[in-house]
């Protein structure tokens, strides 16, 4: 059998050309002419632009630096004070969450990491970088110092840990994350940051515990059992306000909860083997075209008094006509007496998406209760 058409949304956004523009880049262009009045604006704006066609997202980034590299100081030391001498204002400190700041503001990181990232620069680079951050998260330059200087700029990361700046604080858990987004690999240990996360998971400061939280799930997909113990000699420390640590707990071993780990299960309080009978597993759509949903419901009926947590697996078509890939998603979460039935009813749109081919042919849906995969039906796609 042939390989099906796949289909998938088109992109009608687009975030590089959102994030790094005529105006943006203009105006990171008042910044350095402020700061050095020798750089030539006019200059810089249409050498970045007449590249950024061509340019994907972190392309972008590394051409606005590059080009920057021609308009600043040749000696490195005096175009990093440059770049600190023109950063504009840090981020709002009164606030707690969702404060991400200027995107613009990354090529200075990135200028820092390719220029400053050396012996006789190291402190100035770092320093520099802990400024940067304040106005949008260094994450991804840091990483370059990790891996070209891993034990100076741990130390260093671990008294970000105490500043009282919390994008500061962020950053030392979100820049050395073993898997973080978009950025390259670490060359240390994923068990090096640990004392760093122990610094910082009773943070008062929502973007920084969230952070510590996804850094944790990086390690739950290379050593399960080192996040699972982490998490309960957190939790039995009792230095963290409860409903932070369930916050965090939840957050952190949400890959291990798709995968159904029974350890970090039992953690958040659905250890226990499902004790229930699963009837009238039905679909209203049996057959469904792109663009409409899957309509599904069941009821469980519980044999023991016992805490649930319901997900279901959607198994989609591949291109080959079998079986393709998986994904978990969230349904319910309950507290069932012995001999309470609950019927539930789920509404699952079938859309195309720019992240995920969708096939025709047959998909199924596999209820997951506490990590145990029960009762199936199956279901066709087919295009709209």
């Amino acid at each position: 059998m042939g390989a099906k058409k796949a289909m998938q949304a088109e992109v009608s956004f687009s975030l590089k050309d959102e994030l790094f523009n005529a105006d943006t880049v203009g105006r990171l262009a008042k910044w350095l002419k402020g700061a050095h009045p020798k750089f030539d604006e006019a200059t810089f704006v249409s050498e970045v632009l007449a590249e950024f066609p061509d340019l994907e997202l972190k392309q972008r980034i590394a051409h606005i630096a590059a080009t920057m590299a021609l308009h600043l100081p040749d000696d490195s030391q005096a175009a990093v004070d440059v770049i600190v001498s023109a950063l504009p204002e840090r981020l709002d400190p009164t606030k707690s969450d969702d404060d991400f700041g200027e995107f613009i503001i990354a090529p200075l990181s990135h200028f820092i990491a390719e220029h400053g990232a050396t012996e006789d620069l190291l402190e100035t680079s770092l320093a520099a970088l802990r400024e940067t951050t304040q106005r949008f998260s260094a994450e991804d330059a840091i990483r370059t110092f990790i891996n070209t200087f891993p034990e100076r700029t741990l130390e260093f990361l671990l008294e970000c840990a105490s500043d009282e700046n919390y994008h500061v604080r962020r950053l030392a858990s979100e820049g050395t994350r073993p898997k973080l987004p978009w950025s390259g690999k670490l060359d240390i240990a994923h068990t090096d940051p640990l004392p760093i996360l122990d610094a910082l998971y009773t943070d008062p400061t929502r973007y920084v515990t969230r952070s510590v939280a996804n850094h944790l799930n990086d390690i739950a997909k290379i050593n399960p059992t080192l996040v699972v113990d982490t998490l309960r000699r957190w939790k039995n420390s009792g230095v963290q306000d409860p409903k932070e640590m369930d916050f965090i707990i939840e957050h952190g071993c949400r890959t291990l909860v798709k995968q159904g780990n029974a350890d970090a299960l039992s953690l958040m309080g659905y250890g226990d083997k499902p004790n229930v009978v699963i009837t009238d597993l039905e679909t209203s759509t049996p057959t469904v075209e792109v663009g409409t949903a899957l309509e599904f419901s069941f009821t469980l009926t519980a044999k023991t008094a016992q805490k649930l947590m319901v997900d279901y697996v959607m198994t989609f078509a591949g291109a080959d006509g079998g079986p393709g890939g998986k994904k978990v998603f969230k349904l319910k979460r309950l507290d069932l007496e012995r001999g309470e039935s609950i019927t539930i009813k789920k509404r699952h749109p079938m859309k195309l998406m720019t992240t995920r081919r969708l096939y025709e042919g047959d998909h199924t849906i596999t209820l997951q209760l506490n990590g145990h995969e029960l009762d199936r039906l199956t279901f066709g796609l087919v295009e709209g």
